[in-house]
């Protein structure tokens, strides 16, 4: 197996089929020194033993996934939504907490779509804005970073009504970097031809929380939302985003989250070192 970079981390979701320990096991295995987790899976295992297994592991906490899904009207269900992220506020702040030296308290929030029988997309967006204005103070009081993730214009309908980084950017620009920033996915924000620009414009107002890498082929699976493949496999040149990234002083962990069902009915194992041989080729060639 290639000697894994120092700066990647593997996002659960890349080893959906595995629980906080057998998680952190496979990605100690290979010598990667940062995780993230998905919140179905600590809540499996408790929060209080996932933050345990994490401060055991001497691994960094890279980010929690997932926040968000407050695009509803008032009412009940948006009620409940924001309690919901109050929750996982406070779990990224235990887990981040937990990880060794370099951690960061990352809330990644994928906002939501359309509501049922809408097509306001600017009212859903202004519903996004006034949650997060609800959030932050929680956030800030728990030293969490909420990043605001932009997903692809396919998802604008069902599970994000923020498809481009200046349209998260705008909303952060109401809160301090250290509350509110975003999370700049390649994946979805690759087909931009101004990317390198808002990029720069992230980095130049102190907004990039984290830098996901995952790779784009067509066609797209026939359930959209598990079309992520390794880096180097599909379409996407990393160089200049991830060039980019680096120039706006980020240093944080780089994550690979794979979302695709052939990768996930693969070994743990077997996919991270797939993950790692496709960093090494695609990625870390463009890193400082």
């Amino acid at each position: 197996m290639s000697v894994p970079h120092p700066r990647l981390s593997i996002n659960q979701a890349t080893i959906k089929y595995t629980t906080v320990a057998e998680a952190v096991r496979v990605v100690q295995d290979a010598g990667i020194g940062a995780i993230g987790l998905w919140r179905e899976q600590v809540q499996e295992a408790g929060l209080a033993e996932s933050a345990r297994i994490i401060a055991d592991s001497g691994l960094r906490y890279s980010t929690h996934c997932r926040g968000g899904w407050f695009t509803v009207e008032e009412g009940p269900a948006r009620r409940a939504a924001i309690d919901d992220n109050r929750r996982a506020i406070e779990e990224t702040a235990t887990l981040a907490a937990a990880g060794a030296e370099g951690s960061r308290a990352v809330l990644v929030l994928v906002v939501g779509g359309l509501p049922e029988g809408s097509r306001d997309l600017v009212g859903a967006r202004e519903r996004v804005r006034d949650a997060v204005a609800e959030l932050a103070p929680d956030a800030r009081a728990a030293g969490v970073t909420l990043a605001l993730e932009p997903l692809h214009p396919m998802y604008a309908s069902d599970r994000s009504v923020l498809s481009t980084l200046p349209q998260a950017l705008d909303i952060a620009a109401d809160f301090d970097p250290s509350v509110v920033g975003v999370t700049v996915d390649t994946f979805h924000i690759w087909w931009d031809p101004d990317v390198l620009a808002h990029i720069e414009r992230a980095g130049r107002e102190g907004r990039i929380a984290t830098y996901q890498v995952c790779d784009w082929k067509t066609p797209l699976e026939a359930d959209n939302l598990l079309s992520r493949h390794y880096p180097g496999d599909g379409m996407i040149d990393f160089g200049p985003m991830t060039r980019a990234v680096e120039a706006t002083g980020y240093d944080g962990d780089i994550e690979v989250e794979l979302l695709n069902q052939s990768i996930w009915d693969t070994a743990p194992a077997e996919a991270v070192r797939r993950t790692i041989a496709g960093f090494e080729s695609a990625v870390a060639p463009h890193l400082v």
